[in-house]
């Protein structure tokens, strides 16, 4: 989930620039030594023509969690010409193929590590130290926003599929994603992670979020965006339940430099990367860098918003702020209990008009729990007049024994779901109760006695006031 493969970055590429073209760099497989002593393992790319009087511009290039330079190397050495303006540094993030030390996760050691990483390539007589930035997927791309937030000199920062604040995108509402943890967890060998990090995963799947609330805060950038002005530009998915829209959406709202925020088709599960829109996106990306690194090809816009439609056909809708939402309500009559293999499942009247959601949707419930039941786990599908069934978001809060008013936050989207289309909500201890191929909340031990009552649910779905899907 967490890693972009070899072969997608081959396909994103060839979406880019259409036919591979014969690299035009030199290349040099290097090793950084870090101050603690673990060294870095980096592929640096050079245009093969005399650098510019000042050096060239650069770019460091920072891959997936779980992933390894190779895959971006491929993607330079087949496509690079491309980008034949620029010098090109892959590394391997601490942890990860050739390099040193134990997995942290884009904490502060990582960070060090990335300052490292630019000063080092800054330090290069053919590279400009004043026209470096950073590009970022996913992991990468989180660690990318938290360098930036730390202080690092970045000339421009691009993240793909990204976070900026990791405790909302792993914990909402002090509810761990457990799923998604035991799936990141999963994906490093286990001689490769950092002790601490193996008893902070155990802990907060225990139900034991204190320490894993931290130690996500440490690694995030939101509380210092706001004093950000270096030129940054996100790609967050549409559908993307790792990191949701909502990372994109907040962080553009903080930064106070140039920005531009392109939500898209791409991400991580339930979208693809690449999708249809990714070449487009690409393009983008490669036109700003060229403007604020080169100073080519700048247009008067510093505050950018690209929303794409499901339908995408080449073109998206272009804004200058966040698109303005409405609310839209839906209401499930009903009272259910259950124990924990058992769930509500609510059904709505055909929907009358079509609805573009975009963010997250809300459940508000009451509930009466009993015998240590834990937690309530909401999720939203939509089935469309042709029989197609869409999970559209899911989300979940704890419990405690006792009557109470819950609202359910769930992960932040944008979904078309078309006129004539029927909502349910299903409310289950897990969201896998909805669907074993729904794996965001596992169904993790609760006692026997367990049992929950669950009276009518209020869905609030933010819409767009001007769909961009047809």
């Amino acid at each position: 989930m967490l890693k972009a493969s070899l072969a997608g970055l081959a396909i994103l590429l060839v979406l880019a620039v259409g036919d591979a073209r014969a690299s035009t760099f030199a290349k040099q497989d290097v090793v950084i030594p870090m101050d603690d002593g673990v060294s870095i393992a980096a592929s640096l790319y050079l245009p093969e023509a005399s650098p510019p009087a000042d050096g060239w511009p650069a770019i460091v290039l920072l891959h997936g969690f779980g992933g390894s330079r190779l895959e971006l190397n491929a993607f330079v050495e087949s496509y690079g010409a491309a980008l034949q303006t620029y010098a090109l540094l892959t590394i391997d993030a601490r942890g990860h193929g050739a390099s040193g030390g134990l997995i942290g996760v884009a904490g502060p050691r990582d960070v060090a590590d990335v300052r490292a990483i630019r000063n080092w390539l800054a330090s290069r007589a053919d590279v400009s130290d004043a026209k470096i930035a950073a590009w970022g997927i996913s992991y990468g791309g989180g660690t990318a926003l938290n360098s930036l937030a730390a202080g690092v000199p970045w000339g421009a920062v691009v993240s793909f599929q990204g976070w900026a604040d990791l405790e909302a995108a792993l914990m909402p509402q002090g509810l761990v994603k457990s799923g998604v943890v035991s799936g990141l967890a999963a994906t490093m060998p286990r001689e490769r992670q950092d002790p601490a990090l193996v008893g902070l995963f155990a802990a907060a799947l225990a139900g034991n979020t204190r320490a894993a609330q931290l130690w996500a805060r440490e690694r995030s950038s939101l509380s210092r965006l706001d004093t950000v002005t270096t030129p940054v530009f996100m790609a967050q998915g549409r559908r993307d339940f790792l990191f949701g829209l909502d990372q994109g959406t907040i962080a553009f709202q903080r930064l106070r430099g140039p920005k531009v925020l392109y939500l898209g088709l791409h991400g991580h599960s339930p979208s693809t990367f690449p999708a249809a829109d990714t070449g487009f996106l690409v393009d983008k990306t490669r036109a700003w860098l060229d403007c604020q690194l080169l100073g080519q090809g700048c247009d008067r816009d510093t505050s950018t918003v690209y929303l794409a439609p499901e339908s995408f056909t080449g073109q998206v809708v272009r804004r200058r702020a966040l698109p303005p939402v409405s609310p839209t309500f839906v209401t499930f009559p009903g009272v259910t209990t259950f124990a924990q293999r058992g769930k509500a499942v609510r059904t709505s009247a055909r929907l009358q008009k079509a609805v573009e959601i975009f963010g997250s949707p809300t459940v508000d419930v009451g509930i009466g729990a009993r015998g240590g039941w834990s937690r309530l786990v909401a999720v939203l599908t939509a089935r469309t007049p042709q029989g197609r069934e869409v999970v559209v978001s899911t989300g979940g809060v704890p419990t405690q024994n006792g009557a109470s008013k819950l609202t359910i936050r769930m992960i932040g989207q944008a979904t078309y779901v078309p006129r004539g289309s029927r909502l349910t909500l299903t409310l289950a201890s897990s969201s896998t109760a909805q669907g074993s191929g729904n794996p965001v909340y596992l169904d993790l031990p609760m006692r026997q006695t367990a049992r929950v009552r669950v009276g009518p649910a209020v869905l609030k779905l933010p819409s767009l006031r001007n769909p961009v899907t047809r």
